[in-house]
């Protein structure tokens, strides 16, 4: 038997088919939005022939806008190559029930290319997977976790969309952050998420209110990075079918009105060798007794932050989230247990870990933590110091470093970063880069609400 509950081998899968349990499995894989794209195939046709084979799917999924709308201009896949396919190869370790759907089953798959099966290089799970490998090569393993906060809202989502996303009824009507009462009232949704994600193998630890109007944050079981990122998609993924299936809706848009607190992933890492967490050590930096692979890694993910920044805040939105005094960071800085650094050292001996607080609620989890490692891998092996560490008002700290204030200059940063080139690869490089400013070239073409209110009588 599996140790978590709702994880299963295939043997499992096999008895609840046979039992009318599960006629249904979903393979599914993360696209640049960190959104699942796949398809839904009878159980036991899965069972003698895709579970082993894998599937093939329309390689423009790894070219396409958030409209699903092909983009010209990809190396990768074109109208000039046809559009071929790519292969879906499931990857048993995530078979698990989904317990929110009928009769469902799903697993999450790596994309292969066609004639060697070998990982396709532009895939968020693919460029994850190359930093775990790297990270293994010097002895590391990498422990994870995503504190993921979202809004919820009383309008379904087709509500929303005939509303124009507009007035819509947040749960809550007063700010909530730890409140139980308020909190209360979003448990029809809330509960059943909880529930939901532990029958389908991905632990729950908490729930609680957030800082805006029926904002909340639900968290989950930290876990090996690769096994975090994934728990991290099927999460979110979870939580949309349960609100849609409520008459309800939630987005993990990182500031979906103005005037309420953005929603954020802050993300926690440590390396361990075996069992043991490498970052205590005998070393002070300012109250943290850390050792040098902390130190370091530390230093590099602080170093590369504004290089990478497209990986952690991926939308013309994310960079609306980072205002002073908002609990988002807006400088580059660390502390310990400070929130308002965009670093925060949390936790001693062998729980001792960094929180980035950087990532808003819209990062692809595979790309954010990928980001991650090959900065903090690259501060290990280059021996790169970290700031001082700071104490006090982030906010306050004019001089510190500041985070991008518009995707337009994280591009800029990213596309011309040695250092990204360097880990992730000149075809990952130009990948992204064009799919970031195919996504700032349809913002720019677009009229607001804000234009219109602004200029439509008075202008």
């Amino acid at each position: 038997m599996t140790a978590l509950r709702g994880l299963m081998t295939l043997d499992e899968l096999a008895e609840a088919v046979a039992a009318d349990e599960i006629d249904t499995v979903i393979i599914a894989f993360s696209d640049h939005y960190g959104r699942l794209l796949g398809k839904r195939l009878d159980a036991e046709f899965f069972l003698n022939e895709a579970a082993e084979q894998g599937a093939h799917a329309c390689n423009y999924l790894l070219t396409t806008d958030i409209e699903m709308e092909p983009v010209p201009g990809y190396r990768f896949a074109n109208w000039e190559r046809g559009y071929g396919d790519f292969h879906l190869a499931p990857d048993m370790a995530t078979l698990r029930r989904a317990s929110w759907l009928e009769g469902a089953a799903i697993v999450l798959c790596d994309v292969e290319d066609e004639a060697a099966h070998q990982l396709v290089a532009v895939a968020p799970r693919s460029i994850l997977c190359r930093q775990l490998e790297a990270a293994a090569a010097l002895g590391f393993s990498v422990k994870a976790a995503s504190e993921l906060e979202y809004y919820i809202y009383r309008d379904s989502y087709r509500e929303a969309h005939e509303k124009g996303y507009s007035g819509l009824e947040p749960m809550g009507w007063y700010l909530e952050d730890y409140h139980i009462l308020q909190g209360t009232r979003e448990e029809p949704f809330t509960a059943a998420a909880r529930r939901h994600l532990k029958h389908s193998g991905i632990p729950v630890e908490s729930s609680k209110g957030e800082w805006g109007l029926g904002q909340h944050e639900l968290n989950i079981r930290y876990a090996e990075a690769l096994t975090m990122a994934d728990r991290h998609s099927l999460m979110k993924h979870c939580l949309k079918e349960i609100a849609d299936g409520q008459g309800r809706s939630v987005t993990f848009m990182a500031k979906p009105f103005a005037g309420q607190a953005g929603s954020s992933c802050h993300i926690h890492l440590s390396l361990f060798r075996g069992e043991a967490n490498a970052f205590p050590g005998d070393r002070l930096l300012g109250p943290v007794a850390g050792s040098d692979v902390f130190r370091y890694f530390l230093g590099g993910w602080m170093a590369h932050l504004q290089a990478l920044m497209v990986f952690y805040a991926p939308t013309i939105n994310a960079y609306k989230r980072y205002e002073d005094g908002s609990w988002a960071p807006t400088r580059i800085a660390w502390s310990y247990d400070n929130r308002t650094a965009g670093f925060r050292v949390v936790g001693s001996g062998q729980s001792l870990r960094i929180e980035c607080r950087v990532p808003g609620a819209d990062c692809n989890p595979y790309l954010a933590y990928a980001a991650a490692l090959a900065a903090g891998l690259d501060g290990i092996a280059k021996r790169i110091e970290p700031p001082d560490i700071f104490e006090g008002d982030i906010y306050a700290a004019r001089h510190l470093p500041r985070v991008p204030y518009t995707l337009e200059q994280a591009v800029d940063n990213f596309e011309y970063s040695e250092f990204a080139g360097a880990a992730f690869g000149a075809d990952v490089v130009e990948h992204y880069t064009h799919f970031f400013r195919k996504e700032i070239e349809s913002f720019r073409g677009a009229v607001t609400d804000w234009e219109r209110k602004r200029y439509f009588e008075r202008i």
